[in-house]
């Protein structure tokens, strides 16, 4: 049986992920906002957090992957949910947000704006408002992960942005230092 198999027992039940009605699996810990991202990085510092986007689409079997293996493993799910307010997007969505500039654009404006071409790719924004001040696009990001990642490399990544290595080292040579 694998670690994530054990980790969703009967000893340690966690309720399966809900689907939202744009059609997303979603959990009930990602952050609801005025979708603003000052604003929800703000929240994420003043809260101790760490604020990230995760681009999603209905449908995407890599999407449902993420929710039903990825955050049914508790010390995936409560590392992620402790340390990052986690903002759900839709990359094909029309709901406005806006952006870091005060740029306001659809959904599906910002992640082409954002480069994102596929699901789920997960943005983590660098720690505050100040390191954002003259940067655009994916040179407001401190990380990204590009894609489904299972669950001990997923919470590498987490850790990685968490203790800010991406200051000092790429994610593959923070991989190759950490145990897993």
């Amino acid at each position: 049986m694998s670690a994530a198999a054990r980790a969703v027992s009967a000893e340690n039940p966690i309720a399966p992920p809900e689907i939202g009605d744009d059609g997303l699996y979603t959990q009930p810990w990602f952050i609801q906002s005025f979708l603003d991202f000052r604003e929800d990085l703000i929240d994420a510092k003043r809260h101790g957090k760490r604020f990230a986007v995760v681009w999603e689409q209905k449908g995407c079997p890599a999407d449902k992957r993420l929710h039903v293996v990825n955050f049914r493993v508790p010390e995936v799910r409560d590392f992620v949910r402790d340390n990052f307010d986690l903002l759900q997007l839709n990359i094909h969505g029309s709901r406005e947000v806006t952006d870091f500039d005060g740029t306001i654009l659809e959904e599906r404006q910002l992640a082409r704006r954002y480069h994102v071409l596929y699901t789920p790719t997960i943005q983590f924004f660098r720690d505050g408002l100040d390191q954002l001040k003259g940067r655009s696009g994916k040179e407001l990001e401190a990380a990204r992960m590009p894609g489904y990642l299972p669950p001990p490399a997923f919470l590498t990544m987490f850790r990685y942005v968490r203790e800010k290595a991406y200051e000092r080292l790429r994610f593959q040579e923070y991989v190759d230092r950490t145990p897993v």
